[in-house]
């Protein structure tokens, strides 16, 4: 199935091997109406790709350097990711592809009829995209109140049967522990059952910056930083305690400071 004429897509193929890349890219390029074809050859490429630039369809190895198809997702955030599709050599990564909300995986080496139904699939998807889009703007437009929900001010921590509040302001850091959040507080650490990415999305981006796929900080609690290696950096706050600041990440926390690190 063609892409529609309102369907013009930037596209990512991310592969390390130069091949697959190209066997990816030629298939694409049957397609007029695709506006933008990019290459990225590993995962911190692609996650950067993904941040700066925003594709509306990601082709996504699953077997990268750095970072593998499964950690770039994880560091994008899945709710941040395009439409993705993962491309295997191995079978057994199929279910994991739709565990992490892939639209589709190919099975390398695939034909070129499996990849046109992958692109049929692509188009139904743009297409559902699309009027989700259009609703959500109608309903922008009936609607005076403001469409997002305010930062969250405290946390409600549960544990051993009581739940106690924790003022948003006074958490130091928070670091990602397992499928929950570990709330840095002074010298306390508190367990909230929350996803780190998921909590990140209701905190005010004025006060908390991520540094790190599994770590977010309060402004007001850093120190200072010191540079490692690589235009890395590791973060010191007020409490002693020390998180890197991934590449990735970087460019977050100097627009959030207005000025380069």
């Amino acid at each position: 199935m063609p892409l529609s004429a309102s369907q013009c897509l930037c596209v990512m193929a991310a592969d390390d091997e130069a091949p697959a890349r190209r066997r990816i890219i030629d298939l694409l390029l049957r397609d007029s109406r695709l506006t933008t074809i990019i290459e990225a050859s590993d995962g911190l490429s692609a996650v950067q790709i993904i941040q700066d630039r925003g594709p509306d369809l990601v082709f996504l190895d699953v077997q990268m350097p750095e970072l593998n198809g499964l950690e770039v997702i994880a560091e994008v955030g899945a709710e941040r990711m395009p439409l993705t599709v993962f491309v295997t050599a191995y079978d057994e990564h199929a279910i994991r592809a739709f565990e992490a909300n892939a639209l589709d995986y190919l099975l390398k080496p695939f034909s070129d009829e499996r990849f046109e139904m992958t692109m049929a699939r692509v188009s139904i998807r743009m297409d559902e995209r699309s009027v989700r889009e259009f609703g959500r703007r109608i309903l922008r437009m009936l609607s005076a109140a403001p469409t997002g929900d305010l930062p969250l001010d405290r946390l409600v921590v549960k544990s051993g049967g009581s739940s106690r509040f924790v003022q948003v302001a006074d958490i130091d850091w928070i670091e990602a522990a397992g499928v929950y959040a570990n709330l840095h507080v002074g010298e306390k650490e508190l367990l909230y059952r929350a996803a780190l990415n998921e909590l990140a999305e209701r905190l005010d981006p004025v006060r908390f910056v991520s540094v790190h796929r599994s770590a977010i900080v309060n402004i007001e609690s850093i120190l200072r930083l010191e540079p490692i290696s690589h235009g890395e950096f590791e973060v010191i706050l007020k409490d002693g305690s020390r998180s890197r600041i991934s590449r990735t990440y970087r460019s977050q926390l100097e627009k959030r400071l207005g000025q380069s690190l």
